[in-house]
């Protein structure tokens, strides 16, 4: 709730419900995935996110607001979670399709980590990462830098050499597209895409998006020139100004 440039983004409004439920309904379509647990803080202000939790049955776990790695890691230990994807709440047009390839990416390749993200190939919005509940312990206990804390995989895509991960990349470099919620402008651009297709078709995909794009480029203009990933930047900057 406590979002700096768009607050209390994951309570707002789609189609009549939240933007978490909207995530959520979404992220309950992949069919690799076990269990969802929103991991959420233990300010009050995120009382408002355990109650949408409560309301639609959906597992949740509070912890530090800053130190993330750690909420994740405890949230993981106290669910029993062996595999943990991770999706961040901001993500309403999350594709459960490109989050069930990269865990079959992931099961495949035997790995530690894997990720959709590096570089980035899928449109912003889509982001997907999947790592051991060993590689998150390790990670946890291991990591000291601000953005290690606070972005939770940071430490383990930054060490290859302990870490056995790979990259699962799109066939088309969609990377400038932004289809996720950070901004007011972010909002007005995925209330175009749910106005247009959710009533027809409430599963849409990425590729029913691509289309609609297509066919209305215009509505990619009311959020263009934002940079992607200004959070991690802005802990990246923050990392050297403490050294």
């Amino acid at each position: 709730m406590a979002s700096t440039r768009l607050p209390g983004k994951v309570l707002m409004d789609l189609k009549g419900k939240t933007v978490l439920e909207r995530l959520i309904e979404r992220v309950r379509r992949a069919k690799k995935i076990d269990k969802i647990v929103v991991a959420t803080t233990i300010d009050k202000k995120d009382d408002a996110i355990a109650a949408v939790c409560e309301k639609i049955g959906v597992d949740y776990f509070r912890g530090s607001e800053t130190d993330v790695l750690d909420r994740y890691y405890q949230a993981a230990k106290k669910f029993g979670c062996q595999n943990i994807i991770r999706i961040t709440g901001d993500c309403p047009l999350i594709d459960p399709t490109v989050v069930d390839q990269v865990i079959e990416f992931y099961e495949q390749e035997n790995l530690d980590y894997a990720a959709n993200t590096n570089p980035p190939t899928y449109p912003d919005g889509l982001d997907t990462e999947i790592f051991s509940m060993a590689a998150l312990e390790k990670a946890w206990r291991e990591a000291k830098l601000p953005s290690n804390r606070e972005h939770v995989t940071v430490y383990i895509w930054q060490h290859p050499e302990l870490f056995k991960q790979k990259f699962l990349k799109n066939a088309v470099d969609l990377s400038a597209k932004r289809w996720t919620l950070d901004n007011p402008e972010d909002y007005e651009f995925i209330k175009k895409v749910y106005d247009a297709l959710y009533p027809a078709k409430p599963d849409f995909t990425m590729n029913d998006i691509l289309e609609f794009l297509k066919a209305n480029p215009e509505i990619e203009t009311i959020n263009q020139g934002i940079a992607r990933n200004e959070g991690l930047a802005k802990s990246f900057k923050e990392d050297e100004l403490n050294k």
